[in-house]
């Protein structure tokens, strides 16, 4: 490590998200993050913001190890990122789900076989994958449509399936990025509450948007980012979710 770790008050092992002087570039002279160090606890839901470019999608990449930091380390449930081998990168993203923007659902694939990969992958055997799958869908409100195929929802539809795909395996962290930047005022609230009751239960949560009324109505912890670096660390106000 570069220099003396600068960290949270927040106690270390409570702390399932840690960022020691991160840095990461893609050309020479060029960093897309630079020097952050932060940490997240346990049940934590906190808002990443900032301009295109600012380094948020950057950053949710490294923590599910979609992407290795060109410098500083990285802890998320334990395991350091930055000495990861590739073969150990399956077992934690059984540990970290995430929620794209774009959905990534199989269109071939009906809604509770979508739901279900998630847990097809950690060996879950299919008759309590079903029971799980079920429990999920209904606490997205889509237990009805499980047969159905993902291009014959409507766009809050598939991102609630994206939700339920996310949640069913119980992660310890989830991330989410810009999960609601496509929708309409109600459907973004409906789906921001799906997100903060994971918190709610427990799960650290990690949410990339440029909505600053969503920011401002749950008043939860905001990192501003700016051209890579971490400009404010905005604490959680209490809104209750």
């Amino acid at each position: 490590m570069r220099r003396g770790v600068q960290v949270a008050d927040r106690p270390s092992d409570e702390s399932l998200v840690r960022m020691y002087h991160v840095s990461k570039s893609y050309l020479a002279g060029s960093w897309a993050l630079r020097d952050v160090s932060l940490e997240i606890g346990k049940g934590e839901l906190v808002f990443l913001t900032g301009p295109s470019g600012a380094g948020k999608t950057t950053l949710l990449r490294l923590l599910f190890a979609a992407e290795r930091p060109s410098e500083g380390q990285i802890i998320v449930c334990g395991r350091n990122i930055a000495r990861l081998r590739e073969g150990a990168i399956p077992a934690l993203r059984r540990r970290v789900s995430v929620v794209f923007q774009d959905f990534k659902l199989l269109h071939r694939r009906t809604i509770e076989e979508n739901v279900a990969i998630a847990l097809e992958v950690v060996g879950t055997s299919p008759r309590a994958a079903r029971g799980r799958v079920f429990q999920v869908l209904k606490q997205v409100g889509l237990q009805h449509r499980r047969y159905h195929h993902p291009l014959s929802l409507s766009g809050g539809e598939q991102q609630r399936v994206a939700i339920a795909r996310a949640l069913v395996s119980e992660p310890e962290v989830l991330l989410a990025d810009e999960p609601t930047g496509s929708l309409d005022p109600d459907l973004t609230i409906e789906i921001m509450d799906l997100i903060a009751s994971a918190a709610a239960r427990g799960t650290t949560v990690i949410v990339a948007t440029h909505d600053v009324g969503l920011v401002q109505r749950y008043r939860k912890r905001t990192l501003h980012l700016e051209a890579g670096r971490v400009r404010t660390d905005a604490p959680d106000t209490g809104a209750s979710v």
